[in-house]
C-alpha cells in the first residue's frame, strides 16, 4: 500500500509529545506524514486500529540471527561449545535459512528492526546469504560483518571482501557495519593479537562503518572496557554487546566517548553472566538498547518478554517497585533502542518525516482484554501473537496477525531440512 491511516487507535509517539487516546497515523510512500486526530487522506487505505495500541515498531540491537537454526541447542554442551562446533559445518544455505527464520519471528513478534550481529562468515556467500535473507523478508536491519565460527585468532577476518561491500553498498533498508572481536577474540583461551584486531577497526573506521564488540559479560572478562578506553578506541560509533560487569569507571569511559552499549537480559540470566546494568547506564547517559542475543540460549526473540524480565531485574536489584518504570523501558524497545543504534533520525518514534516501521497491539486477547496503563500493558502483559499488524517502511507485513509477504510453513519446513544435513556433517560435542 503506498498510502495508509491507522484510525482511532491509542497512539503511543514515543517522544516528547506523548500519546494520543485516540488518534490516526497517515503513511504515504514509506513515510509517516501525520500523527493526529480525525486525520484526511482521500484515496488512502485504512486500517481500523479501534482496541489496538500504535507504536513505533520494536528495535532488536544484537541478534545472532544465523543461529537461530539451532534454537534450544545449548543444553548440554553449553552454547560456546554449539554454536561454534556445529557453526564450522554451515553451508551459505544454512545461514541463509537460520536468518530468514530469525527475520520470520522477528516480524511476528513486532520487532522492526534488527541487528544481525553476524559471527559466521566462513566466505563471501555466506554474508551475501544472510544479506539476501533479510532482504527477501523485508525487515529494516542493520547487518555487522563477522569472522568465522572457530576463525583463527592470528588472522584477519575477510577485509577485503568487507570493504568491497562497503563501496558497492545502496541505502535502503539494510546498512552495514563490523561485528569486531576487539583484543578478547574469537577464542576466548587465545588472545588476538593487536596488529590484527587494531586492522580491523582501523578498516571499518577508514570505511565509515559503526563497530560493535562483546566486553565485559562474563565475570572472567572484567576489565575489557577499561582496555579499550585506555588504548583510546572507544568512540561515538562504538557499540559494546553486554557489559555486565563493568564497572562504574568503565560506565563512565562509555559515556565520555560518546558509546553505546546493547544488554540481553534473557541470555545473559541463562548463559550466568549476571545481571544488565541498565539504570546505571542510563544514569551515566549512555544510550541503551535491548537485545535478543541468539536463540540457542533463550529460546525466542519475545522482545515484550526481554521488557518484562529487564523491568523485573532492575527493580528487583534495587528492592524498588518503581526503579525502571514501564514506560521508560518501552523508550529501550523504541526510541531509545534507535537512539543506540545511530538510527533515531530515521526510525524509533512516531513522528512526521521519519520512516513508517510501525505496530499495532490488539487488546482483544485475554491476557490483555481490559485497557488499562498502555505502557504497563506492554511491558508485562502483552505476547507476540497480541500483535496485529507490522508496518516496515510503509509495508504491511503482518495484519491481523498473520505475516503478509512469507510462507511460514515452507520457511519452517526448510529451516529443518537446514538443520538436519548441519547435525549430519558436525562431529559429535
Amino acid at each position: 500500500m503506498s498510502e495508509l491511516v491507522l484510525r482511532d487507535g491509542y497512539v503511543m509517539t514515543m517522544d516528547e509529545r506523548g500519546d494520543l487516546p485516540v488518534g490516526d497515523v497517515h503513511i504515504a510512500d514509506g513515510v509517516i506524514v501525520e500523527v493526529g486526530r480525525g486525520i484526511a487522506a482521500p484515496g488512502a487505505d485504512s486500517v481500523d486500529a479501534r482496541g489496538m495500541i500504535v507504536l513505533p515498531g520494536l528495535v532488536e540491537t544484537h541478534w545472532h540471527m544465523w543461529n537461530t537454526l539451532l534454537r534450544s541447542m545449548s543444553d548440554p554442551a553449553g552454547y560456546f561449545r554449539t554454536s561454534i562446533g556445529l557453526g564450522r559445518v554451515f553451508r551459505p544455505e544454512d545461514v541463509y535459512h537460520g536468518t530468514r527464520l530469525a527475520a520470520a519471528e522477528a516480524i511476528y513478534s513486532g520487532i522492526t528492526f534488527v541487528h544481525d550481529w553476524c559471527h559466521n562468515v566462513r566466505g563471501p556467500a555466506y554474508a551475501e546469504a544472510s544479506l539476501r535473507a533479510l532482504t527477501d523478508t523485508g525487515l529494516r536491519a542493520r547487518f555487522s560483518y563477522g569472522w568465522a565460527a572457530g576463525h583463527a585468532n592470528d588472522r584477519t577476518m575477510d577485509l577485503e571482501h568487507l570493504e568491497r561491500l562497503a563501496h558497492g553498498w545502496k541505502p535502503g533498508l539494510l546498512s552495514l557495519g563490523l561485528a569486531w572481536r576487539g583484543p578478547t577474540s574469537s577464542n576466548p583461551a587465545i588472545a588476538t593479537p593487536p596488529e590484527v584486531y587494531l586492522e580491523e577497526l582501523r578498516t571499518a573506521r577508514r570505511l565509515g562503518l559503526p563497530v560493535t564488540v562483546h566486553a565485559s559479560g562474563p565475570r572472567t572478562a572484567v576489565g575489557q572496557i577499561a582496555a579499550l578506553a585506555g588504548a583510546g578506541l572507544l568512540g561515538p560509533d562504538m557499540q559494546v554487546v553486554h557489559a555486565n560487569n563493568a564497572t562504574g569507571e568503565e560506565i563512565e569511559n562509555l559515556a565520555a566517548a560518546g558509546a553505546s552499549v546493547t544488554v540481553s537480559p534473557a541470555s545473559e540470566l541463562r548463559i550466568g553472566y549476571g545481571f544488565p546494568r541498565v539504570r546505571e547506564l542510563l544514569a551515566a547517559g549512555v544510550p541503551t538498547g535491548l537485545s535478543v542475543d541468539t536463540t540457542v540460549l533463550c529460546g525466542n526473540a519475545d522482545m515484550f518478554a526481554i521488557m518484562k524480565v529487564t523491568q523485573g531485574v532492575e527493580n528487583g536489584r534495587a528492592y524498588d517497585e518503581f526503579a525502571l518504570p514501564a514506560r521508560r523501558v518501552l523508550e529501550l524497545a523504541t526510541i531509545e533502542g534507535a537512539r543506540s543504534m545511530g538510527m533515531d533520525d530515521v526510525i524509533g518514534s512516531l513522528r512526521p518525516g521519519k520512516r513508517a516501521d510501525i505496530i499495532a497491539v490488539s487488546t482483544d486477547a485475554p491476557n490483555l482484554a481490559v485497557f488499562t496503563d498502555p505502557a504497563h500493558l506492554l511491558v508485562t502483559a502483552a505476547q507476540p501473537a497480541n500483535v496485529d499488524t507490522v508496518i516496515v517502511d510503509g509495508r504491511v507485513l503482518k495484519r491481523r496477525g498473520e505475516l503478509t509477504a512469507l510462507d511460514v510453513t515452507s520457511i519452517a519446513h526448510e529451516a529443518r531440512a537446514a538443520l538436519a544435513g548441519v547435525r549430519e556433517r558436525a562431529e559429535p560435542i
